[in-house]
């Protein structure tokens, strides 16, 4: 075999490119015959000096023989020559002994046609008499979680939606790849190109050939992710309504932010903010979130990293086609009076943490619920505004309570020991800079207030001046609890509801479900690689937030399907659990010197195996391939 480099055009443009073949020649009776092998593509760039060295290393994989100089050749021939030969092999129409044709490339570079269904193997197929000492198990690929993300698009028919948007198939295979990729091994688009090329299977479940394919190919399949977004999100949240009866009388919202890596100039969202994730130090980019009860995702928008969390509701919720009477879920920075007044306006209802700083509770008016973990919830009920047609509804939680104490205790003790330090100042003798001074004095007095006010609220702080009212001469502090203050009711949440016909239990069960877009919104930041954002064009960051989204739907979706099985296991153990199936092959030379090649699955481990039981996934994917050279 040899390596020839082609001359052509563009059929469109004109455009002469250059194209590379590795070529078989062989007589045929008189005459010497040359056959295209594989095509290497345009971007074929090992140097020529190694083409020679490159084609014998492929024809010995290829046919099983041995080579002294493997260790001596270079590492990217030797990478070439894997990949190449793994090509070759599946590409490689079987014997008749040996089962049926593999997937023939079509026209389109990187993607390969559809297999032929393969044929039962005959006896002779199963038996074969080989020497045991020649196997070797080579291109080791992970399949496990591929797998499983694949068997989720498919369901939700994402494949399908994406032709129907006008992209082509290695548009589609780009666009599968980027999802997947965030699914099974999370990072940027970078690191998912890396990942699909070297390590993953994928490619070998929706015949793709990922190492050939351009990296500019999979951002250019996150921009249209991002243009079809709003079709794209209809359509899932629809399907997920269909495959598992939701109702759209809940919706949740709330927002997150992550952060970018240097300074994004570039970037109009990217502004300093409050970071969720103590990141203030770069610059952030804010993603809004509207989900139904049951956690799919019905709306998605971007912000700059330093917009208003009130100012964003009215735009995400405008539109959504929310059912007559429908009830908004949302947490106390959203809830501006503002919002509230909107929603009324818009015939929603809603249930919020109210911000007001003063509690009532008495645990005899309050009645009691069981949390999912079996914790006792007490509920009271102290106000109905009839003019707004509100509820008031106070929440007592040991947790929280445990916490809130937990707290409370630390500030104290910290300002307390802010207060002793200034007291024993005022021993030490008086001097330029001396604490003695009133104005310093106050000033630090300021600071530690200021840093412990969660606790300053309870001190009654008096501090004495000598007659002239300039230096200070002692310091006294007592303590007493605000009535209606958080400490005076530690664990103690208020809710605000509309919902007055509603009864306690259901209007607490209501609000919790808002713990679940929380977790949600840390699944996206941890589990499938929202942050941080290294690209440096509007488009691209939002393509690389709205991916993290779509794995979530496909992720979300295989866990209602365990869920309702028991399986409550998060996205990280059940990806663990998959992640070690792989797709090997082996090989062993016959007796005759051919050399079988057997492309196969490993078997899935137990708990693995349960899994794909209830996801009703095939334990062997991407089928057995044999082939006889």
């Amino acid at each position: 075999m040899f390596i020839r480099r082609t001359q052509t055009r563009n059929r469109i443009s004109g455009e002469p490119y250059a194209t590379y073949r590795l070529v078989h020649s062989a007589r045929v009776g008189k005459v010497v015959k040359q056959t295209t092998v594989l095509n290497l593509g345009s971007h074929f760039d090992l140097p020529q000096a190694h083409w020679p060295a490159l084609a014998q290393r492929i024809d010995e994989l290829v046919s099983g023989q041995a080579s002294m100089l493997e260790a001596a050749l270079p590492e990217e021939v030797q990478a070439f020559a894997q990949r190449f030969a793994a090509q070759i092999i599946a590409r490689k129409p079987a014997m008749p002994s040996l089962g049926a044709p593999a997937p023939v490339r079509d026209a389109a570079p990187g993607v390969m046609a559809p297999a032929a269904p393969p044929s039962a193997p005959s006896d002779v197929a199963r038996y074969q008499e080989v020497d045991l000492d020649s196997l070797e198990l080579v291109d080791p690929r992970s399949v496990g979680v591929e797998h499983a993300a694949l068997a989720a698009m498919r369901q939700c028919g994402l494949e399908d939606k994406l032709s129907e948007l006008g992209l082509n198939r290695p548009q589609i295979a780009a666009a599968l790849g980027n999802i997947v990729g965030r699914m099974a091994q999370p990072g940027s688009e970078l690191a998912t190109h890396a990942w699909l090329r070297d390590t993953s299977a994928l490619g070998e479940l929706i015949d793709c050939d990922f190492p050939a394919m351009d990296l500019n190919r999979l951002y250019r399949a996150s921009d249209l992710l991002y243009k079809h977004r709003d079709a794209l999100q209809e359509h899932l949240f629809g399907q997920a309504r269909s495959m598992f009866g939701l109702g759209q009388t809940i919706t949740l919202y709330d927002l997150t932010n992550t952060y970018f890596e240097g300074v994004a100039a570039g970037v109009s969202k990217a502004k300093r903010g409050h970071s969720k994730e103590c990141r203030s130090d770069c610059p952030l980019v804010t993603l809004a979130m509207a989900l139904d009860a049951s956690g799919f995702v019905r709306r998605v928008q971007f912000f700059a990293g330093n917009a208003s969390e009130p100012a964003t509701l009215k735009s995400m919720l405008t539109g959504l086609d929310a059912a007559p009477g429908a009830t908004v879920v949302m947490d106390a920075g959203i809830a501006a009076q503002s919002n509230l007044t909107w929603l009324r306006e818009q015939g929603y209802h809603y249930v919020v943490v109210s911000k007001l700083r003063q509690r009532q509770f008495d645990p005899a008016q309050a009645t009691e619920v069981q949390s999912a973990g079996d914790v006792t919830i007490k509920l009271q009920r102290v106000q109905v505004d009839g003019d707004k047609g509100e509820v008031l509804l106070y929440c007592h939680s040991p947790a929280r309570e445990e916490k809130d104490r937990a707290i409370d205790t630390a500030k104290a003790s910290g300002l307390e020991a802010a207060l002793v330090k200034l007291q024993a100042g005022l021993s030490k003798p008086k001097g330029k800079t001396s604490t003695h001074d009133v104005a310093t004095f106050m000033q630090r007095l300021g600071r530690a207030k200021q840093r412990f006010a969660r606790a300053a609220q309870h001190y009654e702080i008096t501090v004495a001046t000598d007659p002239e009212g300039q230096l200070v001469t002692a310091i006294t502090w007592v303590k007493s609890i605000l009535p209606g203050s958080a400490a005076a009711h530690p664990g103690v949440y208020c809710l605000r509801t509309t919902l007055v016909d509603q009864d306690n239990a259901t209007l607490w069960r209501t609000y919790i479900m808002l713990t679940e877009l929380e977790s949600v919104l840390r699944s996206l930041k941890t589990d499938l690689g929202l942050r941080p954002v290294f690209h440096r064009i509007d488009r691209r960051v939002e393509g690389h937030l709205f991916i993290s989204v779509l794995a979530y739907h496909f992720v979300h979706t295989l866990r209602v399907q365990l869920k309702a099985q028991g399986v409550n296991d998060s996205w990280v153990t059940l990806r663990q659990a998959m992640a070690t199936q792989r797709r090997v092959t082996v090989t062993l030379q016959r007796r005759d010197g051919r050399t079988v090649h057997v492309r196969k699955a490993t078997r899935p481990k137990p708990r693995h195996q349960t899994l794909g039981n209830i996801l009703k996934l095939d334990p062997n994917p991407g089928r057995t391939h044999r082939v006889l050279v």
